[in-house]
């Protein structure tokens, strides 16, 4: 993974793939004008995906979860398999809480809605290439919801990850100074680094520095399991 900077002079290598050519046409057109942003190839099925990643090396995957052949949730797992990998990050629509949760449980980097706003789509299309998670503030909390549902909790990693972070939660929080408690709870509404550190007036940074340290002192492996964390310690009004 590359940690891309507005220095850098390479663009950022997005892949595309949904199976409704109108969806990619209206990504393509957005991201075609975004400055530092090329996308290098496109796919209607995840099998395709996996074979123009393996020829194109994007930094980038943006993932439709439902295709056919290979679908998004299957597609993730080959992607990630890859050297260089890219970070994933899945297309998704309001009904797709599930699916999203699995996704996430199955290394994605974030999820985005496919009717998000132009310059939401390019802000996640970087963040993602910079190793940030990138979950949709819309849909978020819903997300969370089904992560603590015992029911569909119960297996992987996530969800295990999920379940240890409740049994301490008071522990894990007496940890953090006030700061890091202030990122825990941006990081439960689902902002990236930059939106954090624009709500409280530090650089991008000092708020990488903040997550990493909230990360460790929680025991969370993820920025979705801190938001599941901050959203069971009611630091999410």
């Amino acid at each position: 993974m590359t940690d891309f900077s507005a220095s850098d002079h390479r663009p950022i290598r997005v892949l595309l793939a949904d199976d409704e050519e109108l969806i990619r046409h209206g990504v393509r057109l957005i991201l075609r004008h975004a400055e530092g942003i090329e996308v290098v190839g496109e796919a209607s099925n995840g099998e395709e995906a996996v074979r123009v990643a393996g020829q194109t090396h994007p930094d980038v995957a943006l993932i439709d979860i439902r295709m056919p052949v290979l679908d998004g949730l299957a597609t993730i797992e080959r992607l990630l398999a890859l050297h260089p990998r890219p970070q994933v990050v899945m297309l998704t629509t309001f009904g797709d809480e599930k699916n999203v949760t699995r996704a996430l449980r199955s290394g994605a980097t974030g999820f985005l809605l496919k009717d998000e706003g132009p310059q939401e789509l390019i802000s996640a299309v970087r963040a993602a290439a910079a190793g940030d998670a990138v979950l949709s503030p819309k849909v978020t909390r819903t997300v969370i919801e089904r992560m603590l549902d015992p029911e569909a909790g119960r297996s992987g990693p996530e969800g295990a990850s999920a379940t240890a972070c409740g049994s301490v939660p008071g522990q894990q929080l007496a940890a953090l100074t006030g700061r890091e408690r202030d990122v825990l709870a941006l990081l439960g509404q689902g902002l990236a680094n930059a939106e954090i550190g624009r709500q409280l007036g530090i650089g991008v940074g000092t708020v990488k520095t903040h997550v990493s340290a909230v990360l460790v002192k929680t025991g969370t492996d993820s920025r979705v399991q801190a938001a599941v964390l901050a959203y069971r310690t009611g630091l999410l009004s």
